[in-house]
């Protein structure tokens, strides 16, 4: 059984960082690609940023603006993201998800095989 578990969220103040973490297990990631969204109260889950699982491949939201990083390590098949310069606006429900093969610039939520419950993250002023 597939699971993707996020942690790392909390509440920071504005200008902080946070380095969120995504935990997943039931079966090999090898082939996957892994991404993160969010989700903002009164708006559509969007993309933020895909890590090819082997190779490291990544792509990024142009909002992100060199302020998040998103990383892998495969000893502990865990996907990380690194969110630095953080604004109000950033606050949202941050969730991982899963795609099978390489879908490293695929954005739509839609496409994605598994989604672990999300995190919260709050940037206050």
């Amino acid at each position: 059984q597939v699971q993707l578990v996020e942690s790392g969220g909390g509440l920071v103040q504005a200008g902080g960082s946070l380095r969120l973490s995504c935990a997943a297990s039931g079966r090999s990631f090898s082939s996957y690609t892994m991404g993160w969204f969010r989700q903002a109260p009164g708006k559509e889950r969007e993309f933020v940023a895909t890590i090819v699982w082997t190779g490291g491949r990544t792509y990024y939201a142009d909002f992100v603006k060199g302020r998040f990083t998103i990383s892998r390590d495969n000893a502990k098949n865990t996907v990380y993201l690194h969110m630095n310069s953080l604004a109000t606006e950033d606050t949202a429900v941050y969730s991982c998800a899963a795609a099978y093969q390489d879908m490293i610039t695929v954005r739509a939520p839609s496409r994605y095989d598994y989604w672990g419950p999300g995190t919260q993250v709050t940037v206050s002023s």
